[in-house]
């Protein structure tokens, strides 16, 4: 493969000081590398950078050649559940640079969290623990084996602070996060010119957003009706095939609020997340969410909101008859795409008789509700189908997956072909090993705890391994 040539950008100066505030970043008093995903930044072009090079870029945030001269910490609002909030904003991060991807010519973002202070940071420090640092690089490593279209952790780095916070023993070590995203204009961003009235400029952020992230998008010269029904069609679509997409990975994000939805669909902003053990509709990943708003199981509910959230910003310059058609096509979006998401993660192909496939569906979930048996094991063991029957006698779960409970499942998901994919996946050694790669909640605080108490950094580095291990198995590629 040839060598990815660095490709920088400043697309984002072309929307103008409406939509940012250039700012200074922290001055940390230390810079420890943490992880530094050499993966990545091989195909952005920056894999050559020293170490020394690389906290200069993304722990003293020194511009990038030929991208943003200073960073910028992007305007917008929100709900937060549900309650709409005018006084957020970047808080604690900032967009550092633009680049494009070498192998598809995407615009991404080099974005930052608890890189300080901003002028939307209020009350707050601006800063980041350790521990909120690994668990975002855990999410979004283990999201990315799973298929998820999710933001990349890029780096992290240790800074030598003592932070104070409440929901967590403090002081606790500080760190920076610098995350790789396919764009950070969020729903939020769209909400703040409505609450303001700003017509020109929505209308210049959706020209914005169609020109760069929507493929095929109608230009400036066509009606603005088209224009804003494309913007909104693919957000529908987006938003619908992400919340699909955390389903079938056991996913639940936590804080699915306008701010933390992006134009592009892709999952970002990781705090209080968890993977489901089970199959447990009612499944929290917040403390906070006292009332499951956010649930695994009231995902979608959420996501469909939320881009009526979007469409009634849009409001500020179309009628409501441009996007109320568009924001019906969710359910059947969603339906959809959770059926393609879930016969992935199976590793089957769906018939073309719907009843055939929501058969299958529903003997899968009366089967986990009914027996409990982990998701990861469960997806881990039946992957193939009747490819994996060998694999499942030899599971921690064979006698469950021989009861009267499974009846129905192995009498449906017989009648299934295995996929190209699980066919070719399956003969990966991870397929062979005793137990599936998981995520859950006390492995999370084991690495941490190990950190923590001892600075052994090896649990986590074995997690990382055992994660693209997996997402090896299942044919994932940076």
């Amino acid at each position: 493969m040839t060598k990815a040539e660095y490709q920088p950008a400043q697309d984002i100066l072309t929307l103008g000081e409406a939509f940012y505030d250039a700012v200074e970043p922290a001055d940390f008093p230390k810079h420890i590398i943490r992880f530094r995903n050499q993966r990545w930044a091989e195909r952005v072009g920056l894999d050559d950078l020293s170490d020394a090079e690389w906290i200069n870029h993304f722990g003293r945030f020194q511009p990038l050649p030929g991208s943003l001269p200073n960073p910028l910490a992007l305007r917008y609002h929100g709900h937060q559940f549900r309650v709409y909030n005018p006084d957020i904003g970047d808080g604690r991060g900032f967009l550092f640079a633009q680049l494009r991807d070498v192998e598809d010519h995407r615009l991404l973002d080099l974005g930052t969290k608890g890189s300080g202070q901003t002028p939307y940071s209020r009350f707050g420090d601006g800063k980041l623990t350790l521990k909120g640092g690994v668990r975002e690089v855990l999410a979004t490593e283990q999201l990315e084996a799973l298929g998820v279209y999710t933001s990349k952790s890029f780096s992290l780095i240790e800074t030598g602070e003592a932070l104070t916070r409440h929901d967590e023993p403090s002081p606790t070590r500080s760190s920076v996060l610098v995350r790789l995203s396919h764009s950070h204009i969020r729903y939020g961003t769209f909400q703040r010119l409505a609450y303001f009235s700003l017509a020109d400029e929505m209308i210049q952020l959706t020209d914005y957003v169609l020109a760069r992230y929507v493929p095929d998008a109608p230009g400036p010269e066509t009606a603005l009706e088209e224009r804003v029904s494309a913007l909104l069609d693919h957000a529908v679509k987006g938003a619908a095939r992400l919340v699909s997409s955390y389903m079938a990975a056991g996913f639940v994000h936590g804080v699915l609020n306008t701010d933390n939805i992006n134009i592009t669909a892709e999952s970002f902003d990781y705090g209080p997340w968890r993977f489901a053990p089970i199959y447990d509709l009612a499944f929290t990943a917040a403390y906070f969410d006292e009332y499951g708003l956010y649930a695994y199981g009231r995902q979608a509910e959420a996501l469909h909101w939320n881009v009526y959230q979007l469409a009634k910003a849009l409001l500020t310059i179309v009628p409501k008859e441009v996007v109320t058609p568009v924001l019906e096509t969710f359910p059947e979006h969603f339906e959809n795409e959770l059926v393609s998401a879930i016969f992935r993660r199976l590793g089957v192909v769906p018939a073309e008789d719907e009843q055939r496939n929501l058969a299958l569906l529903q003997a899968m979930e009366r089967f986990l509700i009914d027996t409990k048996v982990g998701l990861e094991r469960f997806y881990f063991d039946w992957y193939g189908g009747s490819l994996s029957e060998g694999r499942r006698d030899k599971s921690s779960a064979a006698n469950t997956y021989a009861g009267e409970d499974a009846a129905p499942l192995r009498e449906q998901i017989a009648t299934f072909q295995p996929s190209d994919a699980a066919r070719q996946n399956l003969a990966h050694p991870y397929f062979a090993e005793e137990n599936p790669c998981t995520m859950l909640i006390d492995e999370v605080e084991a690495i941490w705890a190990a950190i923590d108490e001892r600075d052994d950094w090896e649990p986590f580095n074995a997690k990382i391994a055992s994660i693209r291990r997996m997402g090896e198995a299942y044919g994932r590629k940076p």
